[in-house]
């Protein structure tokens, strides 16, 4: 009887396919926490500024502390509906990135390197409160964590990625 030679240990898995990613580039690393706030600031200035054009356009008014008997929930839904389908839309989208994170070279993909879903991205949104709640040790925990994730990164089962 033959024995069959030991060809050695088994080869290792291939990396993530980062898909949508152009021909030729693979991402350089994650997203860090400073690259990550950076781009959270221009994402918020910009959905703010719409959401400005879109509150005056319906005569809305952003609460005054002073006055409390002018408060108008509407403002606060309104708010949470276009900053969640700004994310949401945008992170599930082909480029897999919102305005701020194209801007510094970022990507949100899940953990096998694929494109987010629209549910995927939108509990990715929601799981962003409770890193808030939670004093945004959530937020904070990006910079102390391997892969550079927040704790909605993995309750969403999410990465951000480095594209450049």
């Amino acid at each position: 009887m033959a024995s069959v030679p030991n060809s050695g240990p088994a080869a290792p898995p291939p990396p993530p396919v980062w898909d949508a990613t152009p021909p030729g580039t693979a991402p350089v690393g994650y997203g860090g926490f400073w690259i990550r706030v950076v781009a959270y600031i221009i994402d918020a200035i910009l959905v703010s500024l719409v959401l400005g054009v879109i509150m005056s356009v319906f005569g809305l008014k952003y609460m005054n502390l002073d006055d409390l008997s002018n408060y108008d929930p509407t403002v606060n839904l309104l708010s949470v509906l276009v900053f969640w389908l700004y994310f949401a839309l945008l992170e599930s989208s082909e480029r897999g990135a919102t305005v701020g994170k194209m801007a510094m070279g970022l990507r949100v993909v899940t953990n096998d390197g694929k494109r987010l879903s629209f549910m995927n991205a939108t509990g990715r949104y929601f799981a962003k409160i409770l890193s808030g709640m939670i004093f945004c040790i959530g937020y904070i925990m990006v910079g102390f964590t391997e892969r550079k994730r927040g704790l909605h990164d993995m309750l969403a089962n999410t990465l951000v990625i480095k594209t450049r």
